[in-house]
């Protein structure tokens, strides 16, 4: 019995895998270029390999019309590129054909050329917002003065450098309003690209008037305007890097996600990198994370210098920070420190923004919050007022 219901259903137990083979003559010769030499060689070699796929496949696909069609189609364009049947036909492995300017393929094509496993490439994250707030490669969060121009990144692949100004007068604390981006020549995927932001004028473009890197329909390097004039994106998936640039009130953020290993390929001379090694310790503001409270004179008209927008207490500041961030972590507490520094209510988005790049961009979710250490700031809904804030208040009002 069970033979006899097989009559009809037998061939559906082995599908008919036209498809595949249709896929992978795509794959082979989607790289290929008509203009230049060799290209008859090559698109032969793919026709014979689809050619012998859909012979392997000709019992199970015998009524199937799309593998009919392919093998009329193949007959066809053998006729009309002069390929003989017989010859050397392609290795039908898409990994042998990876694009170059695409680095997430690089490490299919090392494993298949190996023989063995690889690791997946381990990406790293980096990020800078608010008076201003730096998380490194390596996850270490700072707030820092680094008052004028700073390299974040510097390595073979990609520079990216800052220019920080004092915020508010008196205070030594400074926020971004100037990124300077250089995606650096690479063999023939994308030429030097430069891209630089300013605080009003954050362009779609690059500083040559383009959009995009590459020749042809590769754009290996291209931008995206997410909110015109204040938000972009760069994506330059030759080097597996992944930018984020924001407008935020007065003052800039970035984001960016990168191999590890590219983040790792600099000359020693290149030491000075915030991303990689951190701020220098004369230019740290906090305390290994600990955010001090601003000195209140530092909200203050000093020497007729425009006064802030707004002059937030620990109450309020903690209250707009939390209707933002629920979680009490190191980004809701940079959200305070500058609400009570500045008075400016922006640098809140900014902290919140921050976040959002954050999540995107870091590959680790366990990694996304950092909670200051015992004796940093806060226990509750409110930092812990020091004994130098009690001082200060006995001094003005006494």
């Amino acid at each position: 019995l069970p033979s006899v219901f097989c009559l009809g259903d037998c061939e559906l137990q082995t599908p008919c895998g036209i498809q595949k083979c249709t896929t992978d003559f795509v794959s082979l010769t989607s790289h290929l270029n008509s203009a230049l030499e060799g290209f008859d060689l090559e698109f032969c070699k793919a026709l014979r390999a689809y050619s012998a796929c859909t012979y392997r496949n000709s019992k199970v696909c015998r009524g199937n019309l799309v593998y009919h069609s392919a093998v009329l189609g193949i007959s066809d364009l053998m006729s009309q590129r002069n390929c003989s049947k017989d010859g050397p036909t392609s290795a039908t492995n898409p990994a042998l054909t990876h694009d170059p300017c695409n680095y997430s393929g690089h490490t299919e094509a090392r494993e298949h050329a190996g023989g063995e496993k690889m690791t997946p490439p381990t990406y790293l994250f980096c990020g800078l917002f608010g008076d201003p707030h730096l998380r490194t490669f390596k996850d270490h969060f700072q707030t820092c003065k680094v008052e004028g121009a700073w390299p974040l990144i510097d390595n073979n692949y990609l520079s990216v450098q800052v220019t920080n100004v004092p915020v508010v007068s008196g205070s030594s604390a400074t926020a971004t309003n100037k990124i300077t981006v250089i995606f650096k020549s690479y063999q023939d995927c994308t030429d030097q690209k430069v891209y630089q932001a300013v605080t009003d004028d954050l362009p779609a473009a690059f500083v040559d008037g383009t959009t995009s890197g590459g020749d042809g329909n590769t754009k290996s390097l291209r931008i995206v305007e997410k909110v015109g004039g204040k938000y972009v994106e760069m994506h330059a998936k030759y080097i597996g890097t992944t930018v984020y640039i924001r407008q935020l009130g007065h003052y800039l953020t970035l984001a960016i996600r990168m191999p590890q290993e590219l983040v790792m390929a600099y000359e020693e001379s290149q030491d000075l990198q915030l991303c990689v090694n951190g701020c220098p310790s004369s230019e740290r503001i906090d305390d290994s994370g600990h955010l001090p409270l601003p000195v209140m004179g530092q909200l203050l008209p000093q020497g007729g210098a425009a006064p802030p927008q707004l002059v937030y207490t620990l109450e309020t500041a903690t209250t707009e920070c939390h209707e933002k961030m629920l979680m009490k972590d190191i980004y809701f507490y940079s959200c305070v420190f500058d609400l009570l520094t500045t008075g400016d209510a922006n640098f809140t988005a900014a902290a919140h923004s921050a976040l959002q790049d954050l999540e995107a961009l870091h590959p680790r979710k366990e990694h996304w919050h950092i909670f200051p250490s015992s004796g940093g700031v806060g226990k509750d809904s409110r930092f812990c007022v020091s004994l130098r804030l009690v001082c200060l208040i006995l001094v003005v009002f006494f």
